[in-house]
């Protein structure tokens, strides 16, 4: 029997009942009751039309970084949900002031583990292996030490909850920059995104990242464009609530947990492997040489390969692994 793969995209007008038989939505008072301030995520879901025989793995979580949006990892959560054994149902996310989900006005890891908590609410998800890149990385982390019964495995691309990358702090340039885009108006989005490539590239060099950035422009029903990220609040948030890791006071997440960087990437320093084992003595160290911050885009295959190879990993091969690395 042919396996087709089923892929669900939601907007979050209101928060999502089932997902599975239907793409409807229902009122419900959920969100509510789990944190203040909490949000309904925009999500994209990747699942096989097949009658599961057996017990189902958990679903894996994703969510991407800044700048960033769930279709960023289309192909990889495809790939996920194929390489996974069993097969994992795969949940790809917006991320609060991103991609499709609503702006709030606070943009915390406090307020992102929270709307992370009541998808699984809202999606009857007891339990989730989590995977997130550098800002989605770290609100994964916090997700994991604040709510340990909820997540199965957490995967950290490119991002440490100690130390922060010098690069990381250039992020304020990149927000000013796309401030300054006089956008237009009545043209064709080949024409606007050309326009907004060139002011933006006054300010950053590299092509790519302005590439990446301008997946960011979208056309309003007036015929004008603007950044459907919520650039102001990211800004007076940045500084205090994103560019440093909260305070855990001793918190642990004690499951499975896989760090993957960047070879030509600063942002997770050897010096902070045993800061990171305090909070995650299970934890794994990878490097994808060759690959910088975006390793998941820059090495697709070699992050998936390490991705799979670790969800597919029983737990008790897991612990096994991580003690004998202990002793060596």
């Amino acid at each position: 029997m042919t396996n087709i793969l089923r892929v669900v995209k939601t907007r979050p007008i209101i928060p999502v009942i089932n997902i599975i038989s239907t793409s409807k939505f229902a009122t419900t008072d959920t969100a509510k009751t789990i944190q203040p301030n909490t949000i309904n995520m925009s999500f994209a879901s990747y699942e096989s039309t097949q009658t599961p025989s057996g017990d189902m793995p958990s679903p894996l979580v994703i969510m991407h970084g800044l700048f960033g949006s769930k279709a960023n990892w289309n192909s990889l959560c495809k790939a996920f949900h194929q390489k996974t054994s069993p097969q994992r149902k795969i949940i790809s996310v917006d991320a609060r002031n991103h991609g499709d989900s609503p702006h709030s006005n606070s943009h915390t890891y406090l307020d992102l583990a929270g709307d992370v908590k009541t998808l699984l609410h809202q999606l009857h998800i007891k339990k989730a292996a989590v995977l997130g890149h550098s800002m989605g990385g770290r609100a994964m982390m916090y997700f994991a030490l604040r709510h340990p019964n909820l997540v199965d495995k957490l995967i950290v691309a490119d991002i440490s909850p100690i130390s922060t990358s010098p690069n990381f702090k250039s992020v304020i340039k990149i927000f000013n920059a796309m401030q300054k885009v006089l956008m237009p108006k009545n043209v064709p989005m080949s024409s606007a995104r050309i326009s907004a490539d060139l002011q933006l590239s006054r300010s950053i060099n590299d092509k790519g990242l302005r590439a990446f950035i301008l997946t960011n422009m979208v056309q309003k029903s007036d015929g004008s464009y603007a950044w459907r990220i919520n650039i102001p609040v990211l800004l007076s948030n940045f500084n205090e609530h994103i560019l440093s890791f909260p305070k855990i006071d001793g918190l642990q997440f004690e499951g499975p947990v896989l760090f993957v960087g960047g070879g030509k990437s600063d942002f997770i320093q050897k010096t902070d492997h045993s800061h990171i084992l305090r909070m995650f003595p299970k934890a794994e160290f990878k490097i994808i040489d060759g690959a910088g911050h975006w390793l998941h885009s820059e090495k697709p295959s070699e992050f998936l390969k390490l991705c799979t190879d670790f969800l597919n990993k029983k737990v008790a091969a897991i612990e096994k692994t991580t003690i004998s690395a202990k002793q060596n």
